[in-house]
């Protein structure tokens, strides 16, 4: 008796993403929009800004792969999918917003930092994630600029006022703790000294919150997201959990920061 041999067919050719592998971008991006939405209301401009700003993220993540990937060819097909999207929706803001030109140059200068850290391979470093909240918390001021007015002129006054501001402020606190809660439970979770500072840190956001709320008359319920960041610091703590699980808890609280500031303002 004999046995056919079953000789396996060609491999299919598996196709390169277009998508970077960090899903939790997507409610750091999401957020600056929310809040500066909550402060200075919508206009004409903004969804081509939105669109720009958020295929922004997919397009440097392409080309900082084709830059500096020990593969780059599998960031090509990502670098025009993104561009034909990002590029001309970020043209038809600059022509309503001719002032997102000086904004442009500042973002170039920041996803240069973010390229020096993945030719350094430490694209996953605290650091390099840090630059990403301040990309994040800069666009408060941004979007709420963009929403009241145009030419070429920056309108500081409108990015200056202190509702925009204390929402910055609550961008950056709870982006920078979020990124420090995940790391202490993936990528760092056999560290104990990220799992202390991720708590300390949550406990001090919501000192640095009231604080903002006592001194300006945003309202105090402003505080209630960050008393629920902080009992996640100390209640989600399990480093068995899933990835996914554990960023559903992260949206969950980034839902409510939002909701929160569109009472508070």
């Amino acid at each position: 008796m004999t046995t056919a041999t079953v000789r396996p067919g060609p491999a299919r050719p598996r196709k390169d993403r277009v998508l970077p592998d960090q899903h939790g971008a997507w409610g750091f991006l999401l957020l600056p929009v929310v809040l500066a939405l909550a402060v200075g209301g919508w206009a004409p401009a903004l969804p081509v800004l939105v669109v720009a700003w958020v295929a922004a993220y997919p397009l440097t993540w392409a080309l900082t792969g084709l830059l500096a990937a020990p593969r780059p060819q599998r960031f090509r097909r990502a670098l025009v999918v993104w561009s034909v999207v990002a590029v001309p929706a970020a043209a038809a803001a600059v022509v309503l917003r001719p002032w997102l030109l000086y904004v442009g140059a500042a973002y170039v200068g920041l996803f240069l930092v973010n390229l020096w850290f993945a030719r350094q391979r430490r694209e996953r470093s605290l650091a390099n994630d840090l630059v990403l909240v301040a990309e994040c918390t800069a666009m408060v001021p941004v979007v709420a600029g963009a929403a009241a007015a145009g030419g070429w002129a920056v309108p500081v006054g409108v990015m200056r006022e202190t509702a925009v501001l204390v929402l910055a402020l609550a961008c950056a606190v709870t982006l920078a703790g979020s990124t420090l809660h995940v790391k202490s439970l993936i990528r760092e979770r056999r560290n104990p000294r990220y799992g202390q500072a991720s708590r300390a840190y949550a406990v001090v956001s919501v000192v640095v919150m009231t604080v903002a709320v006592l001194v300006t008359e945003v309202g105090a319920v402003l505080v209630v997201p960050f008393v629920a960041l902080a009992v996640r610091a100390f209640v989600v703590r399990d480093p068995r959990l899933r990835p996914a699980k554990i960023g559903l808890v992260e949206l969950a609280c980034l839902l409510v920061l939002a909701a929160c500031a569109f009472v508070a303002v």
